[in-house]
């Protein structure tokens, strides 16, 4: 309808573990966060307000478009929040505060190798999208091991994808963009950091700014003037290094 709204039609579709004989179907944590994120990137959807459907919702930079829906993934683990609806399926027991310090602390069990092993992968990406035509290349085992030598990668650490079956990158629409994932990262904990810093999660004034500067803006501005626009300035690494515990903190 040309002359009117179009109201977005949005379906969450997850492979979620089905019931096992009596016993009803049960999520896992990673379950839930996946959950949260998924309905992440239906809100930016639903909640679109724009002029053109082609830069509705997450028609934007793959760099930007997952920060709506890892944003939502904070609220997962925030213990209001999973006590909620974190209950023994027999019991009825909420989850104990224990069971969740655990998770958390787990979540940043191991980060030192995840975040290295991504990286190399993200610029052994870059390499690969930066061959000129002058170049020749014959031997892409050889080109990748150039790459990872000129990063410093020691031995015990591969990257995450191989060249060879690096799918993401040849035929997965990420060419030179597997960086996005760290790139939102940054954004999404640091604009969580800001509902943190309020002393409530769902504060209801930067709820509307993150609503109406990120889930209705769609691709219609610059991904960070959009960003900004939502959290002031643009995003700080800090949070992110704290949430992986990166930071050098005990916390």
């Amino acid at each position: 309808n040309l002359d009117g709204s179009q109201r977005p039609i949005v379906v969450n579709v997850c492979n979620f573990p089905a019931p096992v004989g009596d016993d009803p179907a049960l999520l896992s944590f990673g379950n839930v966060t996946t959950l949260f994120h998924e309905f992440g990137h239906a809100m930016h959807g639903i909640l679109t307000n724009v002029t053109y459907g082609s830069m509705a919702g997450t028609s934007g930079p793959r760099d930007f478009t997952e920060f709506p829906a890892q944003i939502l993934e904070h609220w997962a683990s925030e213990p209001e929040i999973l006590k909620s609806f974190a209950t023994h399926y027999q019991t009825g027991e909420v989850i104990p505060d224990e069971l969740i310090d655990k998770l958390l602390k787990a979540s940043k069990f191991n980060q030192g190798f995840a975040n290295t092993e991504y990286l190399a992968a993200s610029l052994l990406d870059m390499d690969w999208h930066t061959i000129t035509a002058e170049e020749e290349l014959k031997d892409a085992d050889a080109f990748e091991e150039a790459s990872l030598t000129k990063i410093g990668l020691i031995g015990e650490i591969a990257p995450r994808y191989r060249s060879t079956y690096f799918s993401h990158i040849f035929a997965g629409g990420y060419a030179s963009g597997y960086y996005s994932y760290v790139h939102s990262a940054v954004l999404d904990s640091d604009g969580f950091a800001a509902f943190k810093a309020t002393g409530d999660v769902f504060n209801p004034e930067l709820a509307a700014k993150l609503r109406m500067h990120v889930y209705e803006k769609g691709s219609t501005e610059e991904a960070m003037e959009l960003y900004k626009q939502f959290r002031g300035r643009e995003a700080e690494i800090d949070a992110l290094l704290k949430v992986r515990g990166l930071d050098g903190s005990s916390d």
